[in-house]
């Protein structure tokens, strides 16, 4: 018995191996390039891109928008970035807010989110290597359906990388609207621990109509930070010409980093609440002080981007991390595509020639 099984799995691995052999593609035959260029140093020294999208999972506000962003290299020495992002409008892209100016039973106007951050990264280490690039086989004939019905054939072409290690330092600005009452329910308080000067307690309902609802509390956050980190870039530029098939490019610039967040200037507006009660001892217009809600003035984030070494072409990039803000509201997660995004080296001057 024991025999006959194993003879049968023999059989079977043969079956299985000529069936492989069978299907192998006729069109996967070795091919040969032509090196046009591979100069991982020779990229553009600026880019300057348009996010016409970015969207952002933030504990205190989830918002969504547009942006820009600039990118600086100096020379193999440094690289400066500067970018900002604002919500496209109060609905769905600015949810505190639209929530704020919806719901709120108190006087604080609500603010639009806005996002700044300015920063640049040293070059510690700035190198070359050598590494590979896999690189699709595609021809003008495989449009339309018939490149989408395909599984593209590739080809791993030697090339080189330059590899940058870096420390980087910037600032970052940013200004939203808040949900205080999530706030207060997530550090185990109520509206009762904000209180005026003189004592008075923010209450917890209201009359509306001769129904009692709670006091919902909307205010606006500020934070001005630093951040400190470390990063690492790749960047391949290469380009090769395959006989029979159209020219391969990967000139990709990666970036992965990891920063820690300081935020000394993190402030929340105190709540103006106004009650009509005359027997209240809330009447009237009071300031009531926010104080008692715990912020977080430390975070971190780790993030990528990646854009290419195009005159015109795209970029994207993300981050996860906890963001300066109210204890137990600063996760964010952030996801953004640039598009169009502009290269240039800034070298226009040609040589000149006497007749």
């Amino acid at each position: 018995m024991n025999h006959r099984f194993l003879l049968l799995i023999a059989a079977c691995t043969v079956f299985s191996a000529d069936l492989f052999a069978q299907g192998e593609r006729k069109d996967k035959t070795a091919v040969t390039y032509e090196e046009l260029y591979d100069e991982p140093s020779s990229v553009n020294k600026l880019f300057v891109g348009i996010q016409p999208l970015y969207a952002e999972l933030f504990s205190t506000n989830i918002n969504a928008g547009f942006g820009a962003e600039v990118v600086y290299y100096h020379k193999d020495k440094m690289d400066f970035r500067a970018h900002f992002r604002k919500t496209y409008s109060q609905q769905f892209f600015d949810m505190a807010r639209d929530l704020a100016i919806k719901k709120s039973d108190v006087e604080n106007r609500a603010e639009v989110f806005n996002y700044y951050e300015i920063g640049g990264t040293y070059h510690i280490k700035d190198f070359e290597a050598s590494s590979k690039t896999k690189m699709f086989l595609y021809k003008n004939s495989y449009k339309g359906n018939k490149w989408a019905a395909r599984v593209p054939l590739s080809a791993e072409v030697p090339c080189k990388v330059r590899k940058i290690y870096g420390v980087r330092l910037g600032g970052i600005l940013w200004d939203s609207s808040t949900d205080v009452g999530r706030a207060l329910e997530k550090q185990d308080m109520t509206n009762a621990d904000l209180k005026t000067d003189e004592g008075v307690a923010l209450p917890e309902t209201i009359i509306v109509e001769g129904r009692t609802e709670s006091l919902d509390v909307f205010s606006n956050m500020s934070s001005k930070g630093l951040y400190v980190g470390g990063s690492m870039t790749w960047i391949k530029n290469v380009a090769v010409n395959f006989d029979k098939f159209e020219e391969g490019i990967d000139d990709l610039i990666f970036t992965a980093y990891a920063d820690i967040l300081v935020s000394p200037w993190l402030e929340a507006d105190n709540i103006v609440y106004t009650s009509t009660d005359p027997l209240s001892a809330n009447f009237g217009t009071q300031t009531y002080n926010i104080s008692p809600i715990k912020t977080k003035m430390l975070g971190f984030r780790v993030g990528m981007d990646g854009r290419f070494n195009r005159m015109f072409g795209w970029a994207y990039g993300a981050e996860v991390g906890y963001r300066p803000s109210f204890e137990g509201r600063s996760f964010y997660a952030m996801f953004k595509i640039s598009f169009p995004v502009f290269g240039t080296n800034l070298d226009y001057k040609v040589e000149s020639f006497g007749k």
